[in-house]
């Protein structure tokens, strides 16, 4: 049985120096075959996402959802009042009077889409997450200024610590520690 204040290792924590440095590290990283890895940088570094492997966002398609649930659904709600809970007969106009309903239609639609982004984007990146092990490195707080690393997951299948660091070495690493949870 473990003692309650031995930690557990979190995995890998790899510095590099540049963004192209960074970027090759993750295409070596991806071809090692690794699965529960992330890049960290401190600005967006154009095509990391494909070094990395990563699979096409499904936020666009949350928020496209949640636009139709808008539009519909100011649509009908407002030919259900005009038509069923309030009708009134003004000028003659019929009950549903497409142009009117236009406006709020429009508006719901980009409401609901707005909410799919960001209520979506905060439960794919699992937000907020109060505590992460990297936060426990010292170094990994120049993430936020002008370095940039790789952290591999203890979790990951294919890990090995002295594998994984002979690999992170040969990707160009400048410093490798180890990160306990």
């Amino acid at each position: 049985m473990s003692q309650p204040d031995e930690k557990k290792a979190f995995g890998l924590l790899a510095e590099f120096e540049t963004p192209k440095a960074l970027y090759l590290a993750c295409e070596k990283v991806r071809d090692a075959g690794y699965k529960k890895w992330d890049a960290h940088s401190p600005f967006p570094v154009h095509g990391l996402d494909k070094a990395m492997g990563l699979k096409p966002s499904v936020l666009p398609w949350i928020v496209a959802v949640m636009a139709v649930i808008g539009g519909v659904g100011g649509f009908f709600l407002q030919v259900w009042i005009n038509v069923s809970a309030y009708p009134q007969v003004i000028s003659a106009k019929p009950y549903v009077s497409w142009p009117a309903f236009v406006p709020v239609t429009f508006e719901l639609t980009v409401l609901l889409s707005a909410f799919g982004a960001v209520f979506g984007m905060f439960g794919l990146n699992k937000l907020p997450q109060l505590y992460h092990s990297l936060f426990e490195s010292d170094r990994f707080a120049r993430v936020t200024d002008d370095k940039f690393f790789i952290s591999i997951e203890a979790d990951d299948p294919q890990f090995g610590t002295q594998a994984t660091k002979e690999l992170l070495s040969q990707a160009g690493a400048v410093h490798i520690e180890e990160v306990q949870s």
